[in-house]
């Protein structure tokens, strides 16, 4: 029985409910601590309220002089954004409107020396309605997003892209 409640919790299915970043329907505005960046991204979403709610960890990356892109999207209209090169993703802002049952995004990027031009994308991390956990690999940075959004399913599937990072 404790397995199964630890996969449960694990995969977010068994949820605290004290992690969430933002409700359904709210704004989005997370920064992870000075000198850090986002390590894992993890999302489910509601058919009912059509909105994502988010969660986010962090690591030490030696990211400092940061900025806030602009929005990178319009909304139901899909977008990749990456960071300036040598800069990783600290942070993430969004807000729902509920005629468009979509977000606009921008992403709080922040200069790290240990950015490497070793970089690659991920295939999508979830399909449409589905909760998902993901982790940036092992010695590695997360410098870019890539989303786009179906009117159907009132949702979005995400892509990331992360870059070796270097000792420094």
């Amino acid at each position: 029985m404790k397995r199964v409640a630890l996969f449960l919790l694990l995969t977010g299915l068994l949820g605290t409910g004290h992690g969430w970043k933002n409700d359904y329907d709210k704004h989005l505005n997370f920064y992870c601590p000075s000198g850090q960046s986002i390590s894992s991204i993890r999302s489910e979403h509601s058919n009912y309220y059509e909105d994502r709610r988010w969660d986010f960890e962090c690591k030490p990356t030696k990211a400092l002089g940061c900025y806030l892109s602009p929005s990178v999207n319009n909304f139901d209209k899909p977008f990749v954004f990456e960071c300036q090169q040598h800069y990783t993703i600290a942070g993430m802002s969004s807000y729902h409107d509920n005629y468009y049952e979509d977000r606009k995004w921008q992403f709080y990027c922040c200069k790290s020396k240990c950015v490497s031009g070793n970089c690659q994308w991920t295939t999508y991390v979830n399909n449409f309605d589905e909760y998902f956990y993901w982790t940036v690999p092992p010695h590695s940075v997360l410098v870019g997003a890539h989303s786009v959004h179906q009117n159907f399913q009132e949702d979005r599937q995400w892509k990331y892209k992360y870059c070796v990072q270097q000792s420094c």
